[in-house]
């Protein structure tokens, strides 16, 4: 009999324990799949201040006692998404194409990806984007017509609810670069 009221305790509190298990384990996946798209938009916003930097030194070598005149200071322009349809991390990784002319080998110098000179090689879950200057994608963004916003979109488990994460930066007009120190999130597990 006590075996019986043992067992008829024991079962249910093994079945309660095992439903928060399984919640604390897909939360904890959900989690390191959005710290993906956090790191991203911090290494897209650092390479945006980089460019942005590289673009106010002066261009070439100079000689002795001569000087370069005005320096320009300039942020890349936008960038196309990465990958250029959002169903392509529908639920699932997108593979990112390495090949020259592809992903995040688009632009030019001055404009998209090859003037951020940032690349991923690895599967992501995410959409990527870089929009300076407008075309912004976070509701929340305050970069406006001089700066810029590194975002990610994503739809980790398919059924069309979209998570954004986003970083914006803001050329002042004293020409300093200011990137926000926070990343704004909508619907981070959705």
């Amino acid at each position: 009999m006590i075996v019986l009221i043992a067992l008829g305790v024991s079962v249910p509190l093994l079945g309660i324990l095992s439903a928060l298990a399984i919640y604390g384990v897909s939360r904890y996946i959900a989690s390191a799949k959005t710290a993906e798209a956090k790191n991203t938009i911090g290494a897209i916003s650092r390479a945006a201040a980089a460019a942005y930097e590289r673009e106010a030194t002066a261009q070439g070598l100079l000689g002795e006692e001569t000087s370069a005149g005005q320096t320009a200071n300039g942020l890349c322009t936008s960038a196309e998404p990465v990958p250029a349809d959002i169903q392509d991390v529908a639920g699932v990784k997108y593979q990112p194409r390495l090949v020259p002319g592809m992903d995040f080998d688009t632009g030019t110098p001055a404009s998209g990806w090859r003037c951020l000179k940032f690349s991923i090689a690895q599967p992501i879950y995410y959409q990527y984007h870089y929009n300076a200057g407008s075309g912004y994608i976070a509701s929340a963004s305050a970069a406006g017509a001089t700066g810029f916003e590194s975002a990610a979109r994503g739809d980790l488990d398919g059924d069309g609810v979209l998570s954004t994460f986003s970083r914006d930066g803001v050329v002042t007009p004293q020409g300093q670069l200011v990137l926000a120190t926070q990343v704004q999130i909508e619907n981070e597990f959705e």
